[in-house]
């Protein structure tokens, strides 16, 4: 999170009546104070007219349409930016799911934010909006960053509520926002959205919906199905997620042993048992909950894998650890999560080349990873 105030890098200034670009450049109304972004390593008090460039003046608009969305001159901005730039929102939209595939959080961050106060009725751009935070959670979640990943999450749904909010009604803000609260084991909500989605797309045809859009009904369809066979709105299986979240284990545990009493068969249910259990340092009983998880059906997981190669690895049996965390990475090759346990793992067989390895892939897959980044300096590589 950026801590100094971005709009302290803008000028904002009058254009004497004698000033030109060149003549394809665009029109200024010089009655109008300009924001203009600094240049790089810029004095103070050093600003020179004759070296201004339009691209300080496009940096300067986006930057007040990213920061300064009530500003009293923002229509005519928003006019100068779309007379400039006629394909800038789709331009801005490209370069935001670019950094974001980098990890550059800050980055794409800025350009959403500029996009939003672009075009504020633009309910793609809030949808991905919503996208972008989610994502930025769930790897702040991965390096253990849980209380920035914590409001990541609250931003994420900010903007997914602000997406199913919109009229006419969008399909995918509803989709989207289904997996959300999937993620967020808040089944009841999750089945709503995807309920919705459905009802949405009920008359179109499936030349209209797309291989995409079939994909999606169909998908929609099961997770409801699946939902409601495994009884996942039930009291006991949501009390039980949000008591060992919050750090009561002992209540959460009861509470998915009672849940597990009237639903055997549910994987979910016996992941959350493990899941209770190792926080409590029970490892075997939390291994033996993890490996039934993985008999039913639906519970061949990743996180399930890597949960039970945490058990061995505390157990010290690296070998059956190893082979926990290389089913996990095949099910989910870029999980960053797995690959430092498999760098963890390396330190604890005595080979810590091996384990750099495993730390420098994390970071290049999401360069942020503070976790990753601390192994490596104290290896000093």
């Amino acid at each position: 999170m950026k801590q100094t105030n971005p709009l302290e890098s803008v000028y904002f200034i009058q254009l004497p009546e004698d000033f030109k670009f060149t003549e394809k450049a665009m029109h200024i109304d010089q009655t109008i104070p300009l924001p203009v972004q600094k240049k790089d390593n810029e004095d103070p008090g050093t600003f020179n007219m004759d070296e201004l460039t339009e691209e300080q003046i496009l940096a300067g608009l986006l930057t007040v349409m990213a920061y300064d969305q009530e500003n009293k001159n923002i229509l005519y901005y928003r006019s100068l930016l779309n007379k400039a730039r006629p394909n800038l929102k789709k331009e801005l939209t490209e370069a935001a799911i670019l950094k974001t595939k980098n990890a550059d959080w800050d980055f794409a961050e800025e350009i959403y934010a500029s996009l939003r106060g672009f075009d504020p009725e633009d309910i793609a751009t809030i949808l991905n909006t919503a996208l972008f935070f989610d994502q930025r959670a769930d790897s702040y979640r991965s390096s253990g960053l849980t209380e920035d990943a914590d409001a990541y999450d609250s931003d994420a749904l900010f903007y997914y509520r602000q997406a199913m909010d919109a009229e006419p009604a969008v399909p995918d803000a509803f989709f989207n926002s289904a997996f959300y609260y999937l993620k967020k084991h808040n089944f009841k909500e999750a089945r709503s959205c995807f309920e919705t989605y459905l009802a949405l797309t009920c008359e179109m045809s499936d030349d209209e919906m797309g291989e995409n859009g079939i994909y999606k009904k169909n998908r929609a369809q099961q997770l409801i199905d699946e939902i409601s066979n495994r009884n996942m709105e039930d009291d006991h299986f949501i009390a039980a997620h949000d008591l060992i979240s919050r750090g009561e284990v002992d209540k959460g545990l009861d509470e998915i042993r009672l849940f597990l009493e009237k639903n055997p068969d549910v994987w979910n249910a016996w992941f959350m048992l493990g899941w209770g259990l190792r926080q409590k340092k029970r490892w075997s009983d939390a291994k033996m909950a993890f490996e039934k998880s993985l008999t039913l059906e639906g519970g061949k997981k990743a996180d399930t894998y890597n949960e039970l190669a945490i058990c061995e690895m505390e157990e010290n049996n690296l070998a059956k650890a190893k082979e926990h965390l290389l089913a996990a990475l095949s099910l989910e090759a870029e999980n960053t999560k797995i690959i430092s346990n498999l760098g963890y793992l390396c330190l604890k067989e005595g080979k810590p080349s091996e384990a750099a390895a495993y730390f420098q892939t994390v970071l290049e897959i999401d360069p942020s990873d503070a976790l990753a980044a601390s192994e490596l300096a104290k290896m000093d590589v």
